[in-house]
């Protein structure tokens, strides 16, 4: 039997999505109880950690009369309840937490035009590959559309980093309607956009949330006997190769596609001679 007990504490925040055919009171009040959420954690970290002395627990329960015994149960429940008040306020406080940006992060720029108007989309990751923030710039706009185009993009990232899902912001602003929209050129997912908006949140959709329902061309990859010789048949958990590539990578530029991206060079030989 084990002598000690190590208990883990955690501090996690996370969101359960529903997805109903009709809306009202009834329904709204027994949502806790269906089971057709889809539970996800949007972040984890260690509270506290404490461990205990089995044996001098089983000691000290064996010695407590029966009276000794009552109140350490009593104790008990209040201590559950102390603890469940901990970690409700703990998630409470961890749900309007900001969430920072490293000071040096990945990211990439895509460039395109729409219509006459040169649109740049810069992106920000955390360490993991998740966006954090994102610059647009534009131009032949005036000072005014340029200050809230930027302002736009502080928001959206203040956003991100205060654990808003990205996909929130693709879904209210997908296929929004304003000038400058047509056709776009510089990007090989996306060929047309209703505004820049709609062609911003395409852009991140794809990158950062596969959403290939929202892009205009297939994803383009080699071919099997090609992707056979360049990569290796492992999974991507299990190959120290993909590890570092995902490491130093951002996750929106290779768009997740690290195995394609990646030339093997093994059989290449270099011949290095000096001049005389």
């Amino acid at each position: 039997m084990a002598k000690y007990l190590v208990e883990t504490f955690y501090t996690c925040t996370f969101k359960v999505s529903h997805y109903l055919d009709k809306i009202d009171e009834k329904e709204l009040e027994n949502l806790e109880k269906k089971e057709d959420g889809k539970f996800e954690i949007l972040d984890m970290k260690i509270d506290n950690r404490k461990t205990k002395n089995l044996e001098k627990s089983l000691k000290t329960v064996n010695n407590l009369s029966d009276k000794e015994k009552q109140v350490q149960k009593v104790s008990k429940i209040d201590d559950n309840k102390n603890m469940n008040n901990t970690f409700v306020k703990n998630l409470n406080e961890s749900v309007n937490k900001r969430f920072g940006m490293p000071d040096r992060r990945k990211g990439y720029i895509q460039k395109a035009t729409i219509g006459d108007h040169k649109v740049y989309l810069h992106t920000g990751e955390y360490e993991d590959g998740k966006i954090g923030e994102i610059f647009i710039d534009t131009s032949k706009e005036g000072e005014l559309v340029k200050a809230l185009m930027n302002n736009f993009a502080i928001a959206i990232s203040l956003g991100l980093q205060y654990g808003v899902p990205l996909d929130e912001f693709v879904n209210a602003y997908v296929d929004t309607k304003f000038e400058p929209s047509g056709k776009v050129y510089g990007n090989d997912r996306i060929l047309s956009a209703s505004s820049i908006l709609d062609y911003i949140f395409r852009e991140l959709a794809i990158s950062y949330l596969n959403r290939e329902d929202l892009a205009h061309t297939p994803s383009i990859g080699r071919s099997d006997k090609m992707d056979e010789k360049n990569t290796v048949a492992m999974s991507d958990e299990n190959n120290e190769l993909i590890k570092i590539v995902k490491d130093i990578t951002s996750k929106g530029f290779v768009r997740n596609d690290y195995k394609r991206k990646l030339i093997d060079l093994s059989d290449i030989r270099i011949n290095l001679k000096g001049k005389k």
